[in-house]
């Protein structure tokens, strides 16, 4: 069986920016005010929190800034406490710059992307960095951490997509390697699930680029780009249900109506509920 190969997502970041970009130029004043799925965060608040995200990063991994590092305070309580830290940065951020004008939110995120790029470019996408907390790793690859950011800047830009309806970034291109880096959340997602060593729940993910990705129970659960032998359960899915189940962007039952599930459905069930990312 093959794990899943390394990400690249590094020639993808400008692209996607500039799709960005031209999304928040297009918007009317009312349109940057629409409500999000962020509850009490509209499009403009969303937009200025990935300034803060391209500001944040810099300023601790280009300028070793060390104010703007998470540092725990108790290992057991890890994701805890950087949910509550990342909660409160990100709140703290967009209200203070609720006084930008949307002009100068579009102008500092064209600097920051670049910036951001310059930095992404000299990185050795090898040596480690910061942690994934989603895939339960509190020192990642930068090539890893650089793929988490990715889904990040997509994610958030799909939520503004949606908010002003406009066409998703569905494009092969740049959405399957969200797919290809969201997957890796599930072996830590499913943590708690104690199945027998050997089982194998395999996730398909159909469209014009699928994916068959297989989690095997074996001191823990590892993911793979393969399957050896029969699984015990499977599920096929869209790409568009898919990023919406690892980030808990849709209900129990829209999941059951749109996935087509074969196997032991109580295997099946607990991924469902263990599924999510820091988001």
């Amino acid at each position: 069986m093959k794990p899943l190969p390394r990400l690249d997502v590094v020639p993808l970041f400008p692209a996607e920016r500039h799709a960005l970009l031209s999304l928040l130029s297009s918007l009317t004043p009312e349109q940057w005010a629409l409500p999000t799925v962020c509850e009490g965060w509209c499009v403009k608040d969303i937009a200025s929190h990935l300034i803060g995200d391209d500001i944040g990063r810099l300023a601790w991994q280009r300028d070793a800034h060390s104010a703007t590092r998470f540092e725990p305070k108790n290992a057991d309580k890890f994701e805890a406490e950087l949910g509550a830290f990342i909660i409160r940065q990100n709140e703290e951020w967009v209200a203070a710059t609720r006084r930008l004008s949307t002009r100068m939110i579009i102008d500092l995120l064209g600097w920051s992307g670049g910036e951001t790029q310059a930095l992404f470019e000299s990185l050795d996408p090898d040596a480690m960095g910061l942690g994934v907390s989603w895939a339960g790793e509190s020192e990642s690859a930068n090539w890893f951490d650089l793929a988490r950011e990715y889904t990040e800047r997509w994610h958030h830009q799909a939520q503004i997509r949606e908010a002003v309806g406009a066409p998703m970034l569905y494009e092969t291109h740049l959405f399957m390697p969200v797919i290809d880096a969201m997957i890796r959340a599930v072996p830590h997602s499913l943590r708690g699930v104690h199945s027998p060593e050997g089982t194998q729940l395999v996730i398909e993910v159909t469209g014009d680029d699928p994916r068959r990705f297989t989690v095997r129970r074996e001191s823990r659960w590892a993911l793979y780009v393969d399957a050896d032998g029969e699984p015990e359960s499977s599920v096929a899915m869209d790409g568009d249900t898919a990023w919406r189940l690892l980030t808990r962007n849709i209900s129990r039952a829209e999941i059951v109506r749109r996935c087509q599930i074969r196997g032991d459905a109580s295997l099946t069930n607990a991924a469902f509920d263990a599924f999510a990312l820091v988001a």
